[in-house]
């Protein structure tokens, strides 16, 4: 269920809006940048809690200053001493050559019909690795539908066309069904998490080709298989349906997405013509006995399978996205702090992961942006960077511990942003974790201290009070050149694009 965090004022001075300057951050693709200072102090302040919040004397949980708002209640989190409580409080180009040789005006007739006129130069590795996939895509379907109309007795006399019929029509409408609630329940995945959502519908895509080609085999689950490969193929429909936009996108340089669209569909159809050849090709070679058809089919489709996906996940990499994700903004973030500059969209390109599951490589101090989860420990001394937020701050950095299957604890960053956070505060937000991220991996044994003091005595707090300080410092330092520097290499810097989870905020509140 959505919900959002609300908070109350006790600061750390995130992000505070100055007077215009001319060294304050100029407005980039109508966005208004403010010059931010990130908390410009990390002192507990009280001024904000009542005498009665059991502040002062220790015997009551310490309310800290924010609120989580869902559509039935609103609750509120406190600090007993120990852990945390959660507790409901209120209700809720090409230049043309002039060689007149057949050969080349052929094929410059060819590219003007196949290619858009202006588009990037990473545009035509995709349409080869499209040509790949659409052609044994192609291929494959066409045997499928062969298979599953002989499953259902097409041809012979015996079968009975009114049932063959039926079953069509259920196994579409609980496709359509299954695209349906699909669609809904992955929106935001779309845009933030494009490549691998489609990858993994493109494997599912293939897999229901391959369980097409079984239902010869097994006539009596003609329906059982038939439904299930449908409900895949609708799925992966609606994601290629959702993200053709934004692919095409990616490749305009003069706003001519209504052309790359057009010589898409061009290129879509010319490529399935070949696919239909190579099909018509492989039924000639197996010619027209039952028996070895359904089992020569089973054998082709590894092959046919595995050059579909290797033209897809080759495809995908040759798309480049300017618009920025939390994934894509920690590439860029960690380049800038490690190298001094920004990619392009094309190395981070490289760099994002593409698969199926959406697992990634295991990481020392991940960053996660969302809001406190009560499951997981907050160490006692980070707590007190939480009760220093104010009015003024549009996020909070925090360490969180969490457990989740495994036996061994992560130690995380947690960034959460508050409502109202406009891109400039979630772009100095992550980077004033990713250097404390830095600041922690470069100083392992202070990082393992700060872990493993569960007391938080005074020397571990004021260690982290300078860790994060000085993050603050780095980030403030480099956010004007910085954005600057991403809008100059290309990136949509307006909005940040977050999932569902990361979309959470926090309201400031006082007591």
């Amino acid at each position: 269920m959505p919900f959002s965090l609300h908070t109350h004022p006790i600061s750390w001075n995130l992000l505070k809006t100055h007077p215009r300057t001319k060294q304050s951050i100029p407005s980039y693709q109508n966005l208004i940048f403010r010059r931010v200072q990130v908390f410009s102090s990390l002192r507990t302040s009280l001024d904000c809690v009542s005498s009665d919040g059991g502040v002062e004397g220790g015997l009551q949980p310490i309310r800290l200053p924010f609120v989580v708002r869902s559509s039935t209640k609103v609750s509120r989190f406190f600090w007993n001493g120990s852990c945390l409580e959660l507790v409901t409080v209120g209700g809720g180009s090409a230049d043309e050559d002039n060689d007149d040789g057949l050969f080349r005006v052929f094929g410059c007739i060819v590219r003007d019909f196949f290619i858009p006129r202006d588009v990037s130069e990473n545009y035509m590795d995709y349409v080869k690795w499209k040509l790949l996939h659409r052609v044994f895509s192609s291929a494959l379907q066409v045997l499928a539908t062969q298979a599953m109309f002989t499953a259902i007795g097409v041809g012979y006399s015996s079968s009975l066309p009114s049932a063959a019929a039926l079953n069509w029509v259920l196994k579409d409408g609980l496709g359509r069904l299954s695209r349906c609630i699909y669609t809904a329940s992955l929106a935001s995945a779309f845009d933030t998490n494009l490549k691998r959502v489609r990858f993994a519908t493109s494997v599912l895509f293939v897999g229901s080709i391959g369980l097409e080609l079984l239902t010869p085999t097994f006539p009596k689950l003609f329906l059982l298989l038939a439904t299930i490969a449908n409900i895949a193929k609708q799925i992966s429909l609606a994601c290629y349906l959702a993200t053709r936009s934004a692919v095409h996108q990616s490749f305009a340089k003069a706003d001519n997405l209504g052309e790359i669209s057009a010589k898409a569909q061009i290129q879509t159809v010319c490529f399935d013509i070949l696919g239909l050849m190579l099909a018509a090709l492989v039924n000639m070679w197996i010619g027209n006995h039952q028996r070895p058809q359904a089992g020569l089919h089973l054998f082709v489709y590894p092959f046919f399978a595995s050059m579909d996906l290797f033209g897809i996940y080759q495809g995908l990499k040759h798309v480049h996205l300017q618009t920025l994700t939390k994934d894509r903004l920690e590439i860029i973030l960690n380049t800038w702090i490690e190298f001094g500059y920004v990619p392009s969209p094309a190395e981070v390109s490289e760099k994002e992961v593409i698969n199926f599951v959406g697992v990634k490589g295991k990481s020392v101090w991940p960053i996660r942006i969302g809001c406190i989860n009560p499951k997981d420990q907050i160490p006692k001394w980070s707590i007190e960077t939480i009760r220093s937020i104010t009015d003024e701050d549009y996020y909070f950095v925090c360490m969180e511990i969490f457990k989740g299957l495994k036996r061994t604890p992560q130690h995380r960053i947690l960034l959460s942003i508050r409502e109202g956070a406009e891109a400039a505060h979630i772009i100095m937000g992550l980077l004033q974790a990713c250097y404390i991220r830095r600041t922690l991996l470069a100083n392992r044994s202070k990082s393992e201290i700060i872990i493993r003091d569960n007391n938080a005595s005074n020397s571990t707090f004021e260690d982290w009070f300078v860790i994060v300080e000085d993050g603050r410092r780095s980030a403030e330092r480099d956010l004007t050149n910085l954005i600057e520097q991403m809008v100059g290499m290309g990136w949509v810097v307006k909005n940040i694009l977050l999932s569902k989870q990361e979309q959470a905020r926090y309201s400031f509140v006082c007591d």
